[in-house]
């Protein structure tokens, strides 16, 4: 906390995990380091202490960094983003699977988010529905194309089995559609029969007539 209260260097090159860009925006800047680490390093049972911790880090507008910061960096003590040690246990043994859409979102829009291992494979769901080709989510990801190319080809294999366990059909391909002309009648051919006309038969002259009147 002493670094945090003190520190106004920019934002380093560095991934999320030690991006400090943040800190200058903290309720707890500028403090005096002693009080700092007073205020926010109580001891385990000193509630009000606690309770005035966890009433700044209400009114912080980045409480939020910090409690990435800190279970990012595996700190285990003191208050950080308004949780205390033990309130942040659970968070800190299931960090691998934790899944913030918020963070995920934060890349995507480019910013550098040390991703957890569940968002990460968010993230390559996403690139191969959407597309990408290899080289963009290696370069978004950090990692090599043969890695890239691996983890999509993965993506690729879950969403075909999850499609084929639940029953989801293919998309059918789009048929192109064809101007509708209208149909002129084509001339008989030579070789085709033509209706044969008979003669309307006329009474013959040989037969008798009828009485005359």
């Amino acid at each position: 906390m002493r670094h945090i209260s003190t520190h106004d260097a920019p934002a380093t090159g560095l991934r999320s995990i030690g991006d400090t860009s943040w800190h200058t925006r903290g309720v707890c800047h500028g403090m005096d380091p002693e009080d700092a680490d007073a205020t926010f390093f109580p001891l385990p049972r000193d509630h009000d202490a606690i309770a005035d911790a966890k009433e700044l880090c209400a009114l912080c507008p980045v409480s939020s960094d910090c409690l990435n910061y800190a279970l990012e960096n595996d700190l285990k003590e003191g208050v950080w983003g308004g949780l205390t040690e033990a309130e942040r246990r659970p968070w800190h043994d299931g960090l691998p699977q934790r899944l913030d859409y918020s963070r995920v979102i934060a890349f995507f829009n480019g910013r550098d988010v040390h991703l957890t291992e569940s968002e990460r494979q968010v993230v390559i769901n996403h690139a191969y529905v959407r597309g990408w080709r290899t080289d963009r989510l290696a370069a978004a990801l950090q990692i090599g194309h043969k890695h890239a190319r691996d983890l999509l080809r993965q993506a690729a294999l879950k969403i075909f089995d999850r499609d084929r366990t639940l029953g989801v059909p293919r998309r059918k391909k789009k048929r192109t559609q064809t101007t509708r002309t209208t149909r002129r009648p084509t001339p008989n051919k030579p070789d085709t029969k033509q209706p044969v006309s008979r003669p309307v038969t006329s009474p013959s002259t040989g037969a008798p007539l009828g009485k005359a009147a």
